[in-house]
């Protein structure tokens, strides 16, 4: 029968002394079952708290990543806000321009009918006179010129507006009145009334320049174009 082996049991031996002179060593035998239990509980508790650091790190990289998303989520309420009072701001703006332009494009538009009517009013095509009136055979021989027989109360009248050039006497009529239209026309009123205008007046179509009564109802009418004479019928708008 052969030997029968013993299994070897291992220990750990702790020595203990102390600097006093009196002082006993102490011999302390630990198990190594211990030791290891010890180690791998320490091990346990060393891998337990770095893991738990990384923990509360990476929970505080979650919570900054948090925040950091919120606040740019903010920035962009913020910008969208921004850009929604711009786009505001911007078609406000579009609106007032859009009334701009169509205000200045009346106002071209009404300046330009003023223009026409102001050009229209330079024209003497209206009757030189208001009241009822005659209109006489004109002589064929001498200057062109327009006779009218006018009621007493009648007025001779700008046939188109200017500027009056000339007040004369006149050795046949009485008086003439001579005014300039500023676009080469120039009307001439021969008549033995009261004169109401005077030299260098500016006057309207329609504007009174002599006063008719029974005495001088005879008016001659002439008319130049660029400094010739023309038949005052040929220009007059005359309906009736």
């Amino acid at each position: 029968m052969g030997r029968r082996r013993h299994k070897r049991k291992n220990s750990h031996v702790v020595i203990v002394t102390s600097d006093a002179v009196d002082a006993t060593t102490r011999h302390f035998r630990i198990r190594s079952w211990i030791v290891e239990t010890f180690v791998i509980l320490l091990c346990i508790v060393v891998g337990a708290a770095i893991g738990y650091i990384l923990f509360l790190q990476d929970l505080r990289v979650g919570e900054a990543g948090q925040v950091q998303i919120v606040q740019q989520q903010e920035i962009i309420e913020g910008l969208e806000e921004e850009n929604a009072a711009l786009q505001s701001q911007i078609a406000e703006l579009n609106s007032t321009v859009q009334i701009l332009s169509n205000t200045v494009t009346q106002k071209t538009e009404s300046e330009g009918l003023l223009a026409q009517q102001l050009e229209q009013q330079s024209i003497p095509t209206e009757l030189p006179l208001k009241g009822k009136a005659t209109f006489e055979e004109t002589p064929e021989e001498g200057d062109p010129m327009c006779i009218i027989t006018v009621s007493s109360g009648g007025m001779v009248v700008a046939a188109a507006s200017g500027t009056v050039s000339a007040v004369n006497d006149d050795g046949e009529y009485g008086h003439n009145v001579w005014v300039d239209h500023g676009n080469g026309y120039v009307t001439i009123y021969r008549n033995q009334g009261e004169i109401k205008v005077k030299q260098g007046e500016t006057v309207r179509q329609g504007s009174t320049l002599i006063l008719i009564n029974e005495e001088n109802n005879r008016l001659v009418y002439q008319m130049m174009k660029d400094g010739a004479y023309i038949d005052p019928m040929d220009v007059l708008a005359i309906n009736g």
